[in-house]
């Protein structure tokens, strides 16, 4: 059985990793890692979220490699966006758009035995789609709102029906949140399904041991042989173990996988990733589907109910400088709200370029006129921000003092509050007056899900308090939703992007890599779906005889 790391050896690590640095030895070829580890891989991370019901709206970013690696889904979606089978062999969809049929694999099954077939997958579309709020279980949030029914037709054949045109629904079920739990799961209380050892998925490996927000060991599943063909590996797992460690010292799991203690260290900082993999480790970036990192905007919070205070927040920040400052070349300049390699991304960089003298003149505008501190006012009122860094984004309290600095130099009064994930996601949420400025990244795996995100339409997040008094925004995003031609649609998702931008209802910073892997040169054949997840039942450790 794999034993988690305590805290006193990895500072243990930390202080090998000066002298090994120093010395230029062993670590550089990664040979320092320790023999009772060969069979197993040790991923240090910052946390492990706070809950484990798997169908609770939305899956943390720390949580998503966890299920990734219990649990399957109906189809892989890569980072391109490209759709292939895996528990769905193949599907069917009418010419609306509006009735599916799924194939599934044969012999599939949980890992409490129980089969993976038709009826299985119908308790979780239901789950998804609508909850059980008798239960406190949410649906998940990005799952088409459309969803009428779905129906077992035989123990392999499952057609889903939609009230209108849902194009998404196919590549949605490849989404991180869309994860294959067995019934006798699902039917538990949300109170023990929060209890890992409940939830029983399909996937490579099963949950060994776990304690809340210390530790998670998983053990290889060896009768596993049902993964997706595009990665070309569909049998058992290589890796006998993963332990997931909860350390939150950013620099001492850098230094961990340095010495040789453990193996992955999750985000790491950008800016030591070029001295790191010059030593022979592996640094890895991969690129996910969806928005890029930036600020939705809280439009009904003065000054920002104003556009040309909005807009002035645009062009009053100098991205260039954020690339150059903070990340490195792996990390793009935002083209639009969504990441360039989202399908339906189109380029608006004109939108919200840097430009301080518009800005300037947009707040001139507004009335805000210069102060004797340098802070703008408008009678009474200071134009003041709060920006509160997203915890889950390791350079996010980085980006945020420096946009601070640009925002001051324009006149704006702006405080940086800094909060660890649970006060986080107590104190910080959209919509909420002391929030004028909610910094999100978003993966999606399909664009028609964006309905559901910018309005409140169908129970949608409404990311910038307008309800549904934009009307064009409505109308866009409705239409994009039950659009049921590819072509209407890419138009229609064209228009949305140049519309939220030019009203400066999100203020993009940079195409994000949310998840960043320094790995131990020993790790490889690692794979990444559309949502940047790494999948260790592909990869094998070099020193590992199986």
């Amino acid at each position: 059985m794999s034993v988690p790391f305590t805290r006193r050896t990895l500072l243990r690590a930390a202080g090998i990793t000066a002298a090994t640095a120093l010395a230029g030895t062993s670590c550089a070829t990664g040979r320092a890692a320790t023999p009772d580890r060969a069979g197993g891989l040790t991923f240090l991370i910052d946390s492990l979220g706070d809950t484990w019901i798997p169908n609770n709206s939305a899956i943390s970013s720390f949580q998503g490699h966890v299920w990734g690696h219990v649990t399957d889904k109906l189809v892989h979606v890569d980072d391109t966006g490209a759709v292939s089978p895996w528990i769905a062999r193949s599907w069917e969809q009418d010419e609306r758009a509006t009735e599916f049929v799924l194939h599934l694999r044969r012999g599939v099954t949980f890992s409490d035995g129980t089969p993976l077939d038709a009826a299985a997958v119908v308790a979780n579309l239901d789950i998804w789609a609508r909850g059980d709020s008798d239960r406190g279980i949410k649906p998940i949030g990005l799952f088409p709102k459309s969803y009428r029914s779905a129906q077992a037709l035989d123990p392999t054949t499952v057609r889903v029906r939609f009230d209108t045109p849902t194009l998404g629904f196919v590549p949605t079920l490849g989404y991180h949140g869309s994860i294959l739990i067995s019934p006798r799961s699902l039917d538990l209380p949300a109170e023990q399904q929060a209890d890992l050892y409940n939830d029983i998925g399909s996937g490579p490996y099963v949950v060994e041991s776990w304690r809340d927000d210390d530790h998670v060991v998983l053990r290889r599943r060896a009768d596993y042989a049902w993964g997706p063909d595009a990665l070309g590996h569909t049998g058992p797992a290589r890796i006998e173990t993963i332990t997931y460690e909860v350390v939150a010292e950013q620099r001492l799991r850098s230094a961990s996988v340095q010495a040789g203690q453990a193996d992955v260290a999750y985000n790491p900082s950008p800016k030591e990733l070029e001295s790191v993999t010059a030593l022979g480790f592996v640094a890895a970036a991969p690129r996910y589907l969806g928005f890029v990192a930036g600020m939705a905007i809280n439009t009904d919070v003065a000054p920002f109910d104003d556009v040309r205070v909005r807009r002035a927040l645009q062009h009053g920040i100098d991205r260039d400088e954020i690339l150059a400052t903070i990340y490195t070349p792996d990390w793009l300049p935002a083209e639009s709200m969504f990441q360039s390699n989202t399908p339906g991304a189109t380029d608006h960089r004109s939108s919200f370029r840097f430009d301080p003298a518009l800005a300037a003149q947009l707040l001139d505008e507004a009335g805000f006129v210069p102060g004797p501190d340098g802070v703008r006012t408008r009678g009474t009122d200071r134009l003041a921000l709060t920006l509160h860094p997203n915890p889950y984004l390791a350079t996010s309290e980085a980006v945020d003092e420096l946009v601070s600095q640009q925002l001051r130099r324009l006149g704006f009064e702006v405080t940086v509050r800094t909060y660890d994930v649970v006060t986080y996601t107590q104190r910080v949420d959209f919509g909420e007056d002391t929030v004028p400025a909610y910094e999100l990244t978003r993966s999606i795996i399909d664009a028609g899900t964006v309905a559901s995100v910018l309005t409140d339409q169908d129970k949608g997040e409404d990311w910038f308090n307008l309800g549904t008094s934009d009307a064009r925004m409505v109308s866009l995003a409705s239409g994009i939703a039950g659009a049921s031609d590819p072509a209407a649609r890419e138009r229609l998702l064209d228009e949305l992007q140049r519309h939220v931008l030019d009203q400066g209802y999100f203020v993009p910073l940079n195409q994000q890599v949310q998840r960043i892997y320094l790995q131990s040169p020993r790790v490889r054949g690692v794979t990444y779906n559309g949502v940047a997840y790494a999948n260790y039942a592909t990869a094998w450790l070099e020193d590992d005889p199986r």
